[in-house]
């Protein structure tokens, strides 16, 4: 879709659906996937976009969202390590199958899961 991620943690789910709701109504962005730590109490949302639209939602969801983020950071043209990082964490984000197939948690990989080589 765009050219640069936008990463924003923030702490708890309510707070992250918020904040992405936010994010894609202030711009032209997308989620690109979304992780769980500490059982939910930190949630770090990945979006996808044109540099000047993640800027722009990242921004607005900063100021008007109903806790401030942890952090943010926005990357314009990201490495492709970093999208080879983003791609894995959306395969599991969006119920690709995995080589086992436990229910895992989101954020988790299975002791038997080896990443394909693209």
């Amino acid at each position: 879709m765009g050219n640069a991620y936008g990463f924003m943690e923030i702490t708890g789910v309510v707070a992250a659906t918020d904040a992405l709701d936010i994010m894609c109504k202030a711009a032209d962005v997308s989620l690109a996937t979304w992780e769980r730590k500490l059982g939910g109490r930190l949630v770090t949302l990945v979006i996808e976009g044109k540099v000047e639209a993640v800027r722009q939602s990242i921004e607005a969801a900063s100021t008007n969202a109903i806790k401030k983020p942890v952090s943010v950071g926005i990357l314009p043209n990201p490495h492709p390590e970093i999208v080879k990082m983003v791609e894995l964490s959306a395969s599991r984000f969006k119920g690709k199958p995995e080589p086992s197939s436990d229910p895992k948690m989101l954020g988790q990989d299975p002791p038997d899961f080896v990443p394909e080589d693209k």
